[in-house]
């Protein structure tokens, strides 16, 4: 059994999530920007289906990138150097969020809907979270978005329309990350395209212990900025 949530925004100790499914910690409450950052801030996220109970996580152990690991490969390589298109940051944080919403192969639904959007979007305009987008033309062909607290970026969700492009958004996120003193990026739960650039596994514990440091760092605020225009 989980607890439920009451009306404070106090969440249970990270100890206390179940081993499986692994990191379900709690259910209920809402998705107000007060509940949202109260728990990004103890390393806790939602993650639910839609017209189910809003179920809060913190998975054992976690995926997260520390931005100077980074790696890129021979050919993400060539792709960052001779790419036709152009990468933006706080363009068009909506049209990020439909899109990371959009149906994979082989998935039937989405843990991204209209509850969740709207959550997020309230959040970007107080200037905490945030989207990578990587242009074509005038077509938006990849990105990303994720929430941003003193020096830490938690990571939400990407998509690609075209090859590579949610992984040229990652990596000028986390080129930027490390040139503006960002320590980790939360990745959550591993993937082999996360592990790809460098992202790894550390123990929950060890995972609080620098996120609680992280956090209370004075960090950029409001909209971001920075744009590359390979074509020019």
């Amino acid at each position: 059994m989980i607890p439920l949530l009451t009306s404070d925004k106090t969440f249970p100790a990270l100890d206390k999530a179940l081993i499986e499914p692994n990191g379900l910690l709690a259910a209920g409450g809402d998705l107000s920007p007060e509940r949202l950052l109260a728990a990004y801030r103890h390393g806790i996220f939602p993650w639910f289906n839609q017209d189910d109970p809003i179920l809060w996580w913190s998975p054992d152990p976690r995926m997260v990138l520390f931005p100077n690991e980074l790696k890129v490969s021979r050919s993400l390589n060539k792709t960052l150097k001779k790419g036709n298109y152009k990468v933006c940051v706080d363009s068009d944080f909506f049209q990020v969020m439909q899109a990371c919403a959009e149906p994979r192969k082989g998935q039937a639904g989405t843990w991204i809907h209209s509850e969740m959007i709207a959550a997020y979007v309230t959040l970007h305009d107080m200037g905490l979270a945030h989207s990578v987008e990587v242009w074509q033309d005038s077509r938006l062909i990849g990105g990303l978005y994720g929430i941003a607290i003193g020096q830490m970026f938690f990571g939400e969700s990407m998509f690609s329309r075209e090859t590579d492009a949610s992984k040229i958004a990652f990596v000028h996120l986390a080129r930027q990350l490390q040139a503006w003193g960002f320590g980790m990026i939360d990745c959550q739960m591993r993937t082999s395209h996360l592990a790809s650039f460098g992202a790894r596994e550390i123990p929950r514990k060890e995972f609080s212990q620098k996120l609680d440091k992280l956090v209370i760092r004075s960090a950029q605020t409001g909209k971001w900025q920075f744009d590359y225009n390979y074509n020019e």
